[in-house]
């Protein structure tokens, strides 16, 4: 069978473990220009930005021949949950014979879950596609490290380029390997590589630390934000994101009694500071996360939110809060078709500047009025 999926930030495992299932994967092109003109012309119009750049992929790889689309969904209030129904129906209307199954969380159907793993496991046995799974998600957490490590190196680099070079050569690498064994060697390898990359040394006061939160697609697909990781990086700013795949798939597959992931304790934390409700999608994640990096000495935090969104509409109604009571500024970003790249960069350019001027005399930032210093 033609098998796709969303693209959505490295997606070197996702083709490795549905070829190993024995399907023939339709890769999904990086996103483009045409890629977002296909979901803005078919979408409906209070779509989010992540729903019409995924339609314009679901076509895009329809085009190629494509017969199944494999994706996530959501629940709760957030649009997320009607995704695969409307996707389905706009390439139905356009005369595909593409079926789109989505696979919600674990513990919100078992049942229907465990279908859908069936329907698409292609006559692999259980025991088979355990093993892929095991390996492809090692090469998934490896990989995501390394991501979170360019993040914070990219910064000092002093030849630009070399580590989106290097992050390109480790994911062939990493395309290549068949086992644990190859996934651990291959990890050390790439670290490795990185570690040769010549940076600058710069001293722990001149560091400039942001990290970002926001709904989950427009952080990690770097077409939905502007690659705004890398553009922070180029202005020499250290980054830290709180959505990843690895981090993501823990939290939905392992029960909560026996899950350590950090999601959990930040939600828990804002929970008791800010509200006990959750809208939807990752609003009191973002919220703790926030308190999280406030806590543990972070310049400025940055949220990313499609254009729109509801839950993340909330998280934006208390960040002049969470700003004056955590004393750190935050700047909110709506992403859509319409936002363009010097936007991005002159807004991030002007929050920078004040984080590092927070930094040399921190009396400054309580001086403004928190509705204006939390930038949204």
């Amino acid at each position: 069978m033609k098998v796709a999926f969303p693209y959505m930030g490295c997606v070197t495992a996702y083709d490795w473990f549905l070829e190993h299932l024995g399907h023939k994967v339709v890769m999904p092109p990086e996103p483009t220009q045409r890629t977002i003109d296909l979901g803005v012309k078919y979408a409906p119009e209070f779509f989010c930005y992540p729903f019409k750049i995924m339609l314009g992929t679901y076509i895009e790889v329809a085009e190629k021949g494509a017969e199944l689309i494999i994706s996530s969904g959501g629940c709760g209030p957030c649009r997320a949950g009607l995704y695969g129904e409307v996707h389905q129906r706009v390439l139905d209307h356009l005369g595909f014979n593409t079926e789109v199954v989505i696979f919600d969380s674990l513990f919100q159907d078992p049942k229907d879950f465990f279908r859908k793993v069936l329907s698409v496991k292609n006559n692999t046995s259980l025991m088979s596609v355990l093993k892929y799974f095991s390996i492809g998600f090692k090469m998934v957490e490896d990989m995501d490290a390394i991501q979170r490590k360019i993040n914070i190196l990219r910064a000092y680099e002093i030849n630009r380029g070399d580590f989106n070079e290097a992050f390109s050569k480790i994911k062939k690498m990493y395309r290549k390997c068949e086992s644990k064994k190859d996934v651990l060697k291959t990890t050390v390898e790439a670290n490795a590589m990185l570690d040769k990359i010549p940076i600058r040394k710069v001293r722990e006061e001149e560091r400039i630390r942001v990290g970002i939160v926001g709904e989950i697609y427009v952080i990690m697909e770097r077409c939905a934000n502007n690659s705004i990781e890398e553009k922070l990086n180029n202005l020499g700013v250290e980054v830290e994101t709180v959505q990843d795949i690895s981090s993501w798939v823990k939290h939905n597959l392992i029960p909560r009694r026996f899950n350590k992931e950090k999601s959990w304790q930040v939600i828990e934390k804002a929970k008791r500071e800010y509200t006990p409700l959750n809208v939807g999608g990752h609003d009191l994640e973002n919220m703790g996360w926030m308190i999280d990096f406030a806590e543990r000495g972070f310049d400025g935090i940055v949220h990313c939110m499609p254009f729109g969104c509801l839950p993340e509409l909330v998280t934006r109604s208390i960040i002049p809060q969470i700003s004056k009571d955590k004393n750190i500024p935050i700047l909110s970003l709506s992403f859509d078709e319409q936002i363009s790249s010097a936007n991005v960069q002159t807004r991030l350019e002007a929050f920078i500047d004040l984080a590092k001027n927070k930094k040399k005399k921190p009396g400054l930032f309580e001086e403004f009025e928190f509705k204006e210093a939390a930038i949204v």
